[in-house]
């Protein structure tokens, strides 16, 4: 762990501030841009495909998708529909991948002098009768498939309504049911899913809404604002405020406020269910205080454990999904992946981006995902506005099987009665 330049697994021509990775086709959709500002920074949607080459794994631009004038500062995914932040907006897009019509090419053979065969390709039409591979006629036919992704705008609502006119967060439901966003005039709109219809607008927060989640069984919202507060909302009811330091008197309650926070599974027990909140310094010194990580329990929200995270200033949170681990990002560029049971330090890259990282996302525990982890325990991707997507790894943890702790107490044990006898004889 320390400062190593990992190689770009991907620079994008603009500013990145938001990634995803789509759990089905293993998509990763990240986005940023210029904004209205005439200075030549296009603003847009990249799609990416990952695939493991030679023990490493590579990213491929699949598609672009030109956001115009407005760049996109946050975006949530839900199935194969984008809610991506704009501006004071937030605009719903549909993205499909179609596997294009198969180009077929022909290969012509013909038997030169001393037995040499000389090859010549040759496209073809697609369509009608093709002779079959091996025909007498000396031609051997490849089929080249390449999925297409394209993107469908469904619609676009307005979600925030301060003077910056600013998204600053956006979930879905996990039934897909509703949409939550979160803006700088520190409101929280509910919106039903797919009619974008509004159901809920209520002020959560004075000033902005820095993050907001919602819990797997879409009971209540957290949300965390600049305004020190981090509130459990049930509709637009407020159920509870958390307060971090309670067991902290050291710690006054303007010195630190909430950055993110983030809903967590726990792995190998179902029914229990963790919330995550990151803590800073609310004023910079130059002697910078501690970073804060606390651990909630998901359903009675009282605090299971906070531990220091470091000096440098937390700048976003990502959870695995199995709620094993948790990336921390920095102002300064720096990435860590910590694990949820102790919140203890697993992996640190110091400034892994030139510039502050804007996001980050865990590798899907799925199949495709598992394949391109390859023998390490997590993978994680970060952002940044360098414009650099970065991949980190996280190598397997070094473990014993029980047989051998056992086996290794026992010789213990062992050794222990020689000594003692061979030390005093008349002992044992």
């Amino acid at each position: 762990m320390g400062r190593r330049r990992d190689p770009d697994l991907y620079r994008a021509p603009f500013p990145l501030y938001t990634v995803q990775v789509h759990r089905d086709t293993g998509l990763v959709i990240t986005a940023g841009g210029g904004g209205a500002s005439k200075t030549g920074i296009k603003n847009g949607v990249h799609f990416l495909r990952l695939e493991r080459m030679g023990g490493q794994v590579c990213a491929s631009l699949a598609h672009s998708f030109d956001t115009e004038t407005r760049a996109t500062m946050s975006l949530a995914l839900g199935g194969d529909v984008i809610a991506a932040g704009q501006d004071a907006s937030c605009q719903i897009l549909r993205f499909k991948e179609e596997t294009g019509k198969p180009e077929i090419k022909q290969e012509r053979k013909t038997q030169g002098k001393g037995g040499a065969s000389e090859q010549g390709p040759r496209k073809r039409r697609v369509g009608g009768s093709q002779p079959a591979a091996g025909d007498g006629d000396g031609m051997n036919e490849t089929q080249n498939k390449t999925a297409e992704i394209s993107v469908e705008k469904l619609g676009e609502v307005q979600t925030d309504f301060s003077d910056d006119g600013l998204q600053k967060s956006v979930r879905f439901s996990g039934d897909l049911s509703f949409l939550v966003t979160g803006g700088a005039d520190g409101y929280i709109r509910v919106w039903e899913y797919p009619a974008m219809k509004k159901k809920l607008d209520f002020k959560a927060h004075d000033g902005e809404i820095e993050d907001l989640d919602i819990s797997p069984y879409n009971k209540q919202v957290v949300s965390v604002g600049r305004d020190f507060a981090c509130c459990v909302w049930k509709n637009d009811q407020l159920a509870l405020g958390l307060h971090w330091n309670e067991n902290m008197p050291s710690i006054p309650d303007k010195m630190y406020r909430y950055q993110a926070c983030r809903f967590g599974k726990v792995e190998d027990n179902r029914e229990a269910l963790r919330l995550y909140t990151v803590q800073i310094p609310h004023k910079r010194d130059r002697k910078p205080p501690p970073c804060y990580i606390t651990k909630w329990d998901g359903r009675s929200f009282l605090p299971l454990l906070t531990q220091p995270c470091g000096n440098e200033v937390i700048s976003c949170l990502a959870v695995s999904d199995s709620g094993t681990f948790l990336g921390l990002g920095t102002v300064t560029g720096s990435v860590a992946i910590y694990i949820s049971f102790s919140l203890q330090k697993l992996y640190y890259v110091e400034e892994a981006h030139g510039i502050v990282v804007t996001d980050l996302a865990f590798v899907p525990e799925t199949q495709h995902g598992r394949e391109l982890v390859g023998d390490h325990e997590a993978a994680m991707l970060s952002v940044a506005v360098d414009s650099r997507c970065k991949l980190h790894v996280l190598p397997n943890r070094r473990s014993f099987p029980m047989w051998f702790v056992l086996l290794l107490c026992a010789l213990m044990i062992v050794a222990v009665v020689l000594f003692l006898q061979y030390t005093f004889p008349g002992f044992l």
